[in-house]
């Protein structure tokens, strides 16, 4: 969809003149605030790429366990991740555990990359569909939350039939639900 790719061309650009440790930092902050947070105990994140929120300051966090995703094929992988666990780079440049996967069943939360989020919840990725897949198989339980920059909430983002919602928005200045 050509609107989708201009949107995130769009969007890397205005990330890219964030100062996105700051505004990362405020997100991490906030989310240690929310009560789904303080309820979960099985938290997944991602390492982040260049210009992207990094949540790694949530494993200060000893009374959760954590996990990252690992690209399998078309399939995202949830593997445990405990800080100063060997990292490999994958094809995509992106930074993956080398833990044996486990069940996404016993994931409370599932942190998901976006490169832009919507005020009504959908999200824009990066093209590939790996987390629309895996959020499509998740226990509707688990609650899905993208963390953001406040410049990177639009009003409208183009969904398709495949695209999933989030349940929670965080940026540095607000929380939507």
């Amino acid at each position: 969809m050509i609107e989708k790719e201009v949107l995130r061309i769009k969007c890397k650009e205005i990330r890219r003149s964030l100062d996105v440790n700051s505004i990362s930092e405020k997100i991490v902050e906030t989310i240690f605030s929310l009560e789904e947070y303080q309820k979960a105990l099985n938290i997944m994140i991602f390492y982040p790429l260049e210009h992207e929120i990094n949540l790694m300051g949530l494993m200060n966090d000893s009374s959760k366990n954590f996990y990252l995703p690992k690209v399998k094929g078309e399939k995202l992988l949830v593997c445990p991740y405990i800080s100063g666990d060997k990292l490999v780079e994958s094809k995509f440049k992106t930074k993956e555990p080398e833990t044996n996967p486990v069940s996404s069943d016993l994931l409370d939360i599932v942190f998901v990359p976006a490169v832009a989020a919507a005020k009504n919840f959908n999200r824009l990725g990066y093209g590939g569909g790996f987390y629309d897949r895996f959020l499509s198989k998740l226990n509707p339980e688990i609650i899905k939350i993208i963390a953001i920059p406040d410049d990177l909430i639009v009003d409208n983002i183009p969904c398709e039939s495949f695209d999933e919602t989030v349940n929670i928005i965080v940026s540095e200045k607000q929380i939507l639900k």
